[in-house]
């Protein structure tokens, strides 16, 4: 018997004509979602090979779970030995500098925020200013057990980034070398998503939530938060959203903000499509009763 311990995580993947140059877009015609993670890539080869397969790992209680062990069943891979835990299951943002294709930034959820200046050959972390609440002290400001949900990255001011955290929002202003902790969002401070207006720094979005417990809107209310003014200010946006038994909880990639940022498109867990056409002043459901909504993106 074959036991194999590791990551179990999900793998976004946009296939492109070509790789882009510093300051070029590239449309990809097509995105697809497979499992990763080099544990279970690991099961899962020795599985294929003929291995008798017992994995060991965690994987959290959210619709990502499912599709990131949807390979290893698919393989024969024993999976008594996996465990679903209150935290979110293991999916990384990355972020390439417009201005330096070997500056790169990415947060790994559980993992934190780590920075390289050469291309990946070298990495530092790049997490200072976060806390991790769920350990004690000093372990809570320990670079790698930060909780990174969602980092996203000004593409016209590269040096602004904002991360959605388990425990709060961050803000930096200086390319990851310090965060600021947000305490001005309104009415939550815990959500997955964010997305970053592509020319104006100081303008992000955020879907909050009720943390761990039930992992809902709060008080059943739909709603977006948004900063106009890099976080000293936030306008709780509901105009089309449902303001009363509202269960949509919009994971990580389901937000998303078009080129011009003015359009903005949302996806939930219980299916359903939101499109706001106003910088999410209002929002209009495009469909809904659809399955669960692990990502939008504009074309």
């Amino acid at each position: 018997m074959i036991v194999c311990f590791g990551s179990i995580n999900l793998d976004l993947i946009f296939p492109l004509p070509a790789l882009p140059l510093p300051g070029q877009t590239v449309l990809g015609k097509a995105m697809r979602i497979e499992p990763g993670g080099k544990g279970a890539n690991q099961a899962v080869a020795a599985a294929r090979d003929g291995g008798r397969v017992v994995f060991a790992g965690a994987v959290g209680q959210d619709s990502l779970a499912d599709q990131a062990l949807a390979l290893l069943k698919d393989a024969g891979v024993d999976l008594s030995r996996v465990k679903r835990t209150e935290t979110s299951t293991g999916c990384a943002s990355i972020c390439v500098d417009p201005r330096d294709a070997s500056r790169i930034t990415i947060g790994v959820s559980t993992g934190g925020v780590w920075a390289t200046s050469d291309g990946g050959e070298h990495w530092h972390a790049a997490s200072d200013g976060m806390h991790a609440d769920y350990f004690p002290p000093p372990r809570h400001l320990a670079p790698e057990v930060q909780d990174i949900h969602r980092l996203v990255q000004c593409p016209e001011a590269p040096d602004t980034m904002w991360v959605q955290h388990h425990n709060g929002v961050f803000r930096s202003i200086d390319g990851a070398r310090s965060w600021q902790d947000v305490t001005t969002i309104r009415p939550s401070k815990f959500g997955f998503a964010v997305a970053v207006h592509p020319r104006d720094p100081d303008t992000a979005w955020f879907v909050p939530g009720v943390k761990d417990e039930c992992r809902v809107p709060v008080d059943g209310r739909l709603v977006v938060a948004r900063t106009r003014d890099g976080a000293r200010s936030f306008d709780v946006l509901t105009e089309g959203l449902p303001q009363s038994h509202a269960y949509d909880l919009i994971y990580r990639h389901a937000l998303d903000v078009d080129d011009g940022g003015t359009r903005l498109a949302m996806g939930s867990t219980t299916g359903h499509l939101w499109l706001s056409e106003n910088a999410g002043d209002a929002w209009t459901l495009v469909a809904g009763h659809l399955p669960p909504i692990s990502c939008v993106r504009f074309g």
